[in-house]
């Protein structure tokens, strides 16, 4: 059993042209590598970027666009000030491009567990906190179970893992959708509530005392994950709502490795996840130095959800792992 993760993409909309009609663009010379690049074009906004997706020149890469523009009789994209943008058509065919992709990706893999005579590969993403109580539990389940799956994971946040689901990247993923997504893109099912807390180390000054207030851990320095995310965003609506000034001194990083690391050596204060914290501070290792400290304040995230690509089936293995995952999460709400 592995833990990793892969690509490809998704969406479902009708292209109403004539251009488009029965097999007329594959008869004119559409390739693969035409759709690869299109793609490629709609992830990246620039030409160069895609080039170096597909590993040819940059002039190749335009040679390239130019022949979909003469086989589609439409044009596809249109400059702009940091690069290109696709018109209507090209977003259309880059949609169907994807579906094309993704399918031939599947066909890849169900051919190589046939060949291999595996169980199945599955690809999911998830934030930290249900990957600890949920995905763990429920890998050892599958593969006690189910030995020849092979799980690839992505712990991330919901941002990235959304995105990565909309790419085809995922089967599917744990975590919440953010606001600037179509919700109708997906098939959500909530499943929990992430609980936060604070660390410190072992021989934090504030440990001295029973509990500690918002003002109390103000004015330390903390280590919190990138602007924009969930957790962090959280604990600054705390702080707004309470009327405590922010704290100043600030270290961002999307490493839980890195926050261990600063929490171990210095006074700095993080926020993490519940099962997180209380992992940490089991371990026998120099994580052990972390601590939960005592607040009088509670950080209740916003739901997670189990969350797959509406209109994707799930491949047979992908639904197994889903299915003990909802089992696991509806059994820990008891």
């Amino acid at each position: 059993m592995t833990i990793v993760s892969e690509p490809i993409s998704m969406d479902h909309v009708d292209i109403h042209s004539d251009n488009f009609g029965d097999d007329s663009l594959l008869r004119a010379g559409l390739k693969l590598n035409h759709l690869r690049m299109i793609v490629a074009i709609e992830d990246s906004g620039q030409i160069s970027a895609a080039a170096e997706v597909l590993n040819i020149s940059q002039p190749a890469a335009s040679r390239m666009l130019s022949e979909m523009e003469s086989i589609t009789k439409t044009q596809l994209y249109e400059r702009v000030a940091r690069g290109v943008v696709l018109t209507a058509f090209g977003a259309a065919l880059a949609r169907r491009a994807r579906k094309i992709l993704l399918e031939l990706r599947e066909a890849s893999r169900e051919i190589g567990e046939l060949k291999s005579g595996k169980g199945g590969s599955v690809f999911i993403g998830a934030v930290t906190a249900p990957a600890m109580s949920l995905v763990v539990p429920a890998i050892n389940k599958v593969r006690k179970a189910y030995p020849g799956i092979e799980i690839n994971i992505q712990v991330e946040t919901s941002n990235v893992l959304a995105r990565e689901l909309l790419a085809a990247r995922h089967d599917f993923i744990i975590g919440r959708i953010p606001d600037d997504l179509n919700p109708r893109l997906f098939e959500v099912t909530e499943i929990g509530i992430e609980r936060a807390c604070l660390i410190v180390r072992k021989s934090h000054p504030l440990l001295k005392q029973k509990v500690s207030s918002l003002a109390d851990v103000r004015d330390y320095d903390w280590v919190f994950q990138p602007p924009g995310t969930l957790l962090r965003r959280t604990i600054e609506d705390y702080f707004l709502s309470q009327g405590v000034a922010l704290p100043e001194n600030i270290v961002n990083t999307s490493s839980l490795l890195l926050t261990c690391a600063i929490i171990c050596e210095t006074d700095a204060i993080a926020p993490v996840a519940v099962d997180v914290a209380h992992f940490l501070a089991s371990q026998g290792a120099k994580a052990s130095d972390v601590r939960v400290l005592p607040i009088n304040f509670d950080i209740n995230v916003k739901p997670y959800s189990l969350i797959a690509a509406r209109e994707r089936a799930l491949p047979p293995s992908a639904r197994l792992l889903y299915d003990i995952i909802l089992e696991e999460s509806l059994k820990q709400a008891r």
